[in-house]
């Protein structure tokens, strides 16, 4: 009986010598691996619209004449409440429904400084950045995201390449994809005149 506990108790000891073992090492493999630029990188390396960088993360899509946020937001009282947009931003009111029962402006833009986004943690962001803000969210998408499964990528397997921004394909406050009408089917051969 003695002999079965102490083998009991190695084997559990090695178990979890070894989980302990995968779980650092994987977790260091992997954030060798998904490093994505930061935006100093791409900053830094005098990148023009379209020209990419090894790894760049293209420029997030912004509507013209709405950044940098602070151009109006300098001179207005920051309200935190919970509230339906009125004037300015009217648009995104309207259309809004990124877990709109839950969610408002400030959970995702910051309150004082609104050329930033906002983590949970509070951690400022770049734009340039927002796949980490949507991530806190959707981590399975992030995965995907970093290892190239979801998303566009574009450029060579093993030379430059470029990511876009969930804000490519997705709209930030209402992300689901509208219905698309089909197109109809081509025509046949035979049935050209």
């Amino acid at each position: 009986m003695k002999h079965r506990k102490n083998v009991l108790v190695k084997l559990s000891n090695l178990a979890l010598a070894f989980s302990i073992f995968l779980l650092t090492g994987c977790q260091q493999k992997e954030s060798e691996n998904t490093k994505l630029p930061q935006l100093s990188e791409v900053k830094e390396s005098g990148l023009k619209k379209g020209e990419t960088l090894e790894n760049a993360i293209e420029l997030p899509p912004f509507s013209d004449g709405i950044f940098p946020c602070s151009d109006c937001h300098t001179d207005l009282t920051p309200n935190p409440l919970k509230r339906e947009l009125v004037d300015m931003h009217d648009d995104i009111s309207a259309m809004f429904d990124h877990d709109k029962e839950n969610r408002w402006c400030t959970d995702c833009h910051d309150l004082i400084n609104r050329d930033y986004l906002k983590l949970a943690s509070g951690k400022l962001l770049d734009f340039k950045e927002s796949y980490k803000l949507c991530g806190q969210c959707h981590g399975e998408k992030l995965r995907d995201w970093k290892v190239g499964v979801h998303g566009k990528r574009t450029g060579n397997w093993n030379g430059k390449k470029e990511y876009l921004l969930c804000v490519h394909c997705h709209n930030p406050h209402s992300p689901k994809f509208k219905q698309l009408t089909p197109e109809p089917p081509p025509i046949r051969q035979e049935d050209i005149n």
